[in-house]
């Protein structure tokens, strides 16, 4: 009989060789070797018989994920050099080998020099705010969640206690997601940049392959706190990652850097893929109403993000005002249907007026799956506003984004992943980069009033980095 895949063995080339957070970043401390790699190395040498009681998972791949990928079938890795090791764990370089392949080649892929310096600014714009956003307000994983109390309690609030009870119960119960050590998930995504609006003209993009940018992306997680993600997309890649005591991000433009104010969870890991996270999230929610999403009956939780926290994200001219995120729970299902947060940052120029600045992520969650027990939502898309406002009458923007992601790959405790995999890259700076969170600003068509507030505010932050060939200069928050 033939013997059937483990999921190990298949994944084990992209995984190790390529999205393993212990390979994407060389100048961090201890990593001359992968862990995973070692781990791998063993498990190829000592067939998985840790003491002789384990055995190889023989359950296909298909089976874990929910993919429709032909078992067997591997996915080559994301590289960013000469892989060392591509002799031991067997060849990836064949033709048609999947995600990783494909994503290696948009990595490779060069513009035309025409469209280079536009497409650039886009993706910039794409990335900077959609590719590795963070959640509100910390929470731990390991939080227990309050307990249901109706004396002396506000009805909002133990409805909303209720609520989540319900989608802890929905999502595979407390029991089981307690269980979970760690977690990998692999995904496509695409972006496009679809509408840019001024106070006297509104620029849409009606050809919608004009401007859409596809790439992939993998993230990793385990208790307690940490998470790395990394993600390429049209040519460019941003790695970020938690170790459970700081927030850090790399990017093509601004480098290694941590982000300012408290560690909090990856937005994309609440995006159905983590639901003992998203329940502790809205944990100090209140219920606030219900309302129908695509025709189904939902209930509306409100999370506002507290004082302290939204001062600690502030930092000189920038003052992040609030930081309001809102869950939509089907009352059918129990499941997380949508999810939308809005934060709003007043920027103050020196001797000048203040200009404000709102951003809004709408993200829509569908298709959910049982992987191991735990429903996972398995594709979904986000819909992204940037709206820039100042005192002056006339002067407001707006700027249009989306996202449609579908996830491939799924996969809880797996041995051997270790707290070496969520080291900060070495060469991070020690000054944390604050807030402001990739705000654009189109120099062909800004104000003299908008150019003024936005030297000042990158005067203040004193961060901005590679303007020279662009025609937009972007802030990042992670």
């Amino acid at each position: 009989m033939e013997k059937k895949q483990g999921f190990f063995s298949a994944l084990k080339e992209e995984v190790v060789r390529g999205f393993s957070p212990s390979r994407s970043r060389p100048n961090s401390p201890a990593r001359a070797r992968s862990p995973m790699a070692s781990l791998l190395r063993r498990k190829k040498n000592n067939h998985c018989n840790y003491g002789g009681a384990y055995v190889a998972q023989p359950d296909p791949l298909i089976a874990r994920s929910g993919s429709l990928r032909p078992v067997g079938e591997a996915l080559a890795p994301l590289m960013e050099g000469p892989d060392p090791d591509c002799g031991e764990v067997g060849d990836s370089k064949r033709a048609g080998s999947g995600l990783g392949q494909w994503v290696k080649g948009q990595l490779s892929r060069t513009p035309s020099v025409a469209s280079m310096s536009y497409k650039r600014s886009d993706l910039r714009m794409l990335l900077g705010v959609m590719g590795a956003p963070l959640a509100p307000v910390h929470v731990s994983s390991t939080d227990p969640l309050p307990h249901l109390s109706i004396k002396d309690t506000p009805i909002e609030t133990s409805s909303a206690q209720y609520i989540l009870q319900q989608y802890t119960a929905a999502s595979g119960g407390q029991k089981l997601q307690n269980s979970i050590r760690n977690a990998y998930a692999m995904g496509k995504l695409k972006m496009v940049s679809c509408e840019y609006e001024t106070a006297t003209r509104t620029v849409k993009n009606r050809n919608g392959s004009r401007g859409l940018e596809s790439g992939g992306f993998v993230l990793w997680q385990m208790n307690p706190d940490m998470w790395y993600v990394e993600l390429a997309v049209g040519g460019s890649k941003v790695h970020a990652g938690c170790n459970g005591k700081l927030v850090w991000r790399h990017t093509p433009w601004l480098g290694a850097h941590t982000a300012k104010g408290p560690v909090r969870p990856l937005r994309r890991a609440l995006q159905g893929l983590d639901p003992r996270t998203t329940a502790s999230m809205f944990a100090d929610a209140r219920c606030i109403g219900e309302k129908k999403i695509n025709g189904e009956d939902c209930f509306i939780l409100k999370l506002c993000t507290d004082p302290q926290t939204l001062k600690a994200r502030s930092e000189g001219a920038a003052e992040i005002i609030r930081h309001v995120l809102f869950g939509y729970f089907s009352q059918k299902t129990g499941l997380l249907v949508q999810m939308e947060d809005s934060h709003l940052t007043r920027i103050q120029s020196t001797g000048g007026d203040a200009v404000y600045w709102e951003t809004t992520i709408n993200s829509y969650l569908d298709d959910y799956r049982s992987v191991e027990g735990i429903m996972i939502a398995h594709s979904g898309r986000s819909v992204v506003t940037l709206f820039r406002f100042g005192e002056v009458a006339m002067s407001h923007t707006k700027t249009k984004m989306e996202e449609a992601w579908t996830i491939e790959e799924v996969a809880f405790n797996i041995p051997g992943l270790s707290i070496d995999c969520f080291i900060p890259p070495g060469d991070l700076r020690s000054a944390s980069i604050s807030e402001t969170c990739e705000l654009p600003q189109d120099e062909r068509g800004k104000s003299a009033i908008a150019l003024a507030a936005h030297r000042a505010k990158v005067a203040a932050l004193g961060k901005a980095q590679d303007s020279g060939a662009d025609s937009m200069i972007w802030r990042t928050e992670v």
